[in-house]
C-alpha cells in the first residue's frame, strides 16, 4: 500500500513537473520565434495606438518594447495583437499572446481565478465619468435617471452598477464590445454619460466630434491599477515582465534617462552600476544580457519619459503625473531595488 501511494505520488509530483516545464517556455519560444507578441487596445490613444502607417505607440506599448528590448537588445521586435476587453484573457490563456499590456484593471479575481499574473502597475487609474457640458451637471451625483454608456466584459459595469446602488440612483447601461462603439454612442447621443477610466476619458474625448464639449466630472468612483499581465506557472517570464517595468521606474527615480544613459554607465553610484549591468549578475537571473535594463532606458527611455511623451501635460491628452509620480515627489509609483 505504502509503495503504491508513494508510486502515485511520485507519478502525481512527475506529471506536475512536465506540466510546469510545457507551460514555462515562454521565453525560449520567444527567442526562437523572434519577437513578443503583445496584446494591446483597439485603439486608445497615450496607452495603446496605432498610427496611419500601422505604428503602435502608448505607455501600455512602451511596456511591451522594453521587454523586447531586454530579451533582444531591441525594443522593435513585437508584434501587436488589437483585443476588445471581452477576448483579451482568453487570447492569453490561449497563448495566442506572450502578454496583455492593454489598460487592464488588477483585480483579485483576475490574478487568481482567470489564471494570471500581473506583473506591477505602470498607470495608477481610477473611474470616472464624462457628460456634455450642455446637460449642466457638475457632479456624478446629479445623474439620478441618466443612461450610462460602456464597454461589456470590465470592471466598469460592476463599479457603475454599485455606485448607484450605494447612492440610490436609477440609471440605464448601454453596454457594447468594443471601445470605439461606446465612444461612437456616446458621441451620437445614444446615452447621456460616458464613463471608464478616467484616464480612457481622457484619452477617448480626442475621437469625439466636438471635444470641448465634454467635460470629465471629479468624482473617481474606484481604484483602477491598471498593468501588464502574463499567464500563470511561468515564473521567469513573470519576472521578466515585472522586472522590464520595474527597470524603468527605478532609471527614473535615478537620474538615467535615454539620453544620458551612456554617460552614467560610468557613474560611481552603485545602484546605477547594478541597473545598467556594469555590477552584478543581474541579467542571468531572468535569462536575458547583462545590459537588459540599458538597453531598455536607452532605447525606450524611464517611466516618466514614456508618460510625458505620450500622455503628459505637452500632449493632447493633459495628464498630470499625479499618483503616477514617483514615491520621493509626492505619488505612488515604486518600485523595489535591483540588487
Amino acid at each position: 500500500m505504502t509503495k503504491t501511494i508513494l508510486s502515485v505520488a511520485l507519478g502525481l509530483t512527475v506529471a506536475g513537473l512536465l506540466a510546469s516545464t510545457a507551460s514555462a517556455a515562454t521565453l525560449d519560444d520567444v527567442k526562437a520565434k523572434g519577437f513578443i507578441q503583445c496584446g494591446v487596445s483597439q485603439g486608445l490613444p497615450g496607452f495603446s495606438n496605432p498610427d496611419d502607417q500601422g505604428n503602435w505607440t502608448g505607455v501600455d506599448v512602451d511596456v511591451c518594447r522594453a521587454m523586447a528590448a531586454a530579451v533582444f537588445g531591441d525594443a522593435s521586435k513585437v508584434k501587436y495583437t488589437p483585443l476588445s476587453a471581452k477576448e483579451r484573457f482568453t487570447a492569453l490563456q490561449s497563448g495566442e499572446i506572450d502578454v496583455l499590456s492593454r489598460n487592464t484593471t488588477w483585480t483579485m479575481t483576475r490574478d487568481t481565478a482567470l489564471g494570471l499574473n500581473f506583473a506591477g502597475v505602470n498607470y495608477y487609474d481610477g473611474q470616472g465619468f464624462m457628460v456634455r457640458k450642455s446637460l449642466g451637471v457638475a457632479s456624478a451625483l446629479e445623474l439620478s435617471g441618466a443612461s450610462v454608456c460602456t464597454n461589456t466584459g470590465t470592471t466598469t459595469e460592476l463599479n457603475v452598477a454599485d455606485y448607484f446602488r450605494a447612492n440610490k440612483m436609477e440609471y440605464e447601461i448601454v453596454a457594447f464590445e468594443k471601445s470605439d462603439e461606446v465612444v461612437a454612442a456616446y458621441d451620437a447621443g445614444r446615452c447621456d454619460v460616458y464613463t471608464t477610466d478616467q484616464s480612457g476619458l481622457y484619452a477617448n474625448r480626442l475621437k469625439l466630434t466636438n471635444p470641448d464639449e465634454h467635460v470629465v466630472l471629479p468624482e473617481i468612483i474606484s481604484k483602477e491599477p491598471l498593468g501588464p499581465v502574463v499567464r500563470q506557472g511561468d515564473d521567469q517570464w513573470f519576472n521578466l515582465a515585472k522586472w522590464s517595468l520595474n527597470a524603468m521606474i527605478n532609471a527614473e527615480e535615478l537620474g538615467v534617462t535615454s539620453e544620458n544613459v551612456d554617460e552614467m554607465a560610468n557613474s560611481d553610484n552603485p545602484e546605477i552600476k547594478r541597473l545598467l549591468g556594469k555590477e552584478g549578475e543581474f541579467g542571468a537571473a531572468i535569462g536575458v544580457s547583462n545590459d537588459w535594463a540599458y538597453q531598455i532606458v536607452k532605447q525606450v527611455g524611464n517611466y516618466g519619459e514614456s508618460f510625458e511623451r505620450n500622455i503628459g501635460v505637452n500632449t493632447p491628452l493633459e495628464i498630470k503625473r499625479g499618483l503616477n509620480q514617483l514615491w520621493s515627489k509626492g505619488g505612488i509609483l515604486y518600485a523595489p531595488p535591483i540588487r
